[in-house]
């Protein structure tokens, strides 16, 4: 009995491995709107839930807009802004030692911006990383007519939602002047246009990860963040110092594409990794089968006749 269970156990195991590895590839989406948070409303780019444009109909606005990846980059830690109390605060403050999600919003954004903060806000919640333990949130507003006090409400709003007592610590909503706010945009590519017409900001959608150490890793774009590619980020950011074994797997499965801003399955690692597993699954059955037959044999010769 004793080894059968052993048996049934590692058989188990290695099946729980095989079966996650292959199942990284099944495509999964958030849920777009998020309770009591603000939905979109904005003639600049619609009301649908669309994430990108077409080539039709395009806004004159938008189309200077978009984000260039600068992955490596070093971020202006020295960069002064002021936090939701009003207290000036460098951005380096909220570098200590963890990954760090850095976001381009402006607070009065009827629009896109509300978009960008949910589909945040639905990753955080699926992922079991709780934001101020393992990873640090920098909400940033582009718009420096802004204050501290609409950062304030605005964190309120996010924070209620988010609903982890580590959340009011670690999701910080900074304002700055405009050379502050400039230095941090060019830094991360983010580029955005001031529309006359519509009285707002045109500009493009994503967030991005920095290491501990300020330097730019990962960019995940539109509005919509899966919570398993938030969380490989947040692993390869933090260099593997947060995570499991399961996480470390799922990177040998995934790897990010910087033209997509996605995860994508690497085909062969998947199936190199689940050969190995299954081969070593094959090599702990032949020897516990192998080691049952022996001790049966024994039993068998050592019983009377």
């Amino acid at each position: 009995m004793k080894f059968r269970a052993s048996l049934s156990g590692v058989l188990s195991v290695v099946t729980h491995l095989v079966v996650s590895c292959l199942l990284l590839s099944a495509s999964c989406r958030l849920a777009f709107a998020q309770p009591g948070v603000p939905q979109p409303n904005s003639p600049l780019y619609g009301g649908g839930r669309e994430s990108g444009y077409t080539s039709m109909g395009l806004p004159e606005a938008v189309k200077t807009v978009g984000i260039d990846q600068k992955l490596n980059q070093q971020l202006p830690l020295d960069a002064v802004f002021k936090d939701e109390q009003g207290r000036e605060v460098r951005l380096g403050e909220y570098f200590k030692g963890k990954p760090v999600v850095v976001s381009l919003v402006y607070y009065s954004c009827p629009m896109l911006c509300n978009q960008v903060l949910n589909g945040m806000l639905g990753g955080f919640r699926q992922i079991p990383f709780n934001i101020g333990e393992q990873y640090e949130v920098v909400t940033v507003s582009f718009d420096a007519k802004e204050t501290p006090e609409l950062a304030a409400k605005k964190k309120e709003t996010y924070i209620k939602a988010y609903n982890r007592p580590s959340g009011n610590a670690g999701w910080h909503f900074l304002t700055g002047d405009e050379a502050n706010i400039k230095r941090l945009a060019d830094a991360v590519g983010f580029r955005y246009h001031w529309d006359d017409k519509t009285q707002q900001f045109a500009h493009a959608s994503g967030i991005m990860l920095a290491t501990p150490e300020g330097k730019l890793a990962r960019y995940f774009y539109g509005i919509e963040y899966p919570a398993r590619f938030m969380r490989l980020g947040l692993v390869e950011a933090s260099e593997n110092k947060i995570g499991s074994p399961v996480d470390t797997l799922m990177l040998y499965c995934y790897h990010y594409d910087p033209a997509t801003g996605k995860y994508g399955a690497v085909v062969m690692n998947i199936v190199r990794g689940g050969g190995v597993l299954a081969l070593i699954g094959f090599v702990i059955l032949f020897l516990l089968l192998r080691k049952i037959a022996r001790r049966r044999q024994l039993t068998l010769t050592g019983s009377p006749a």
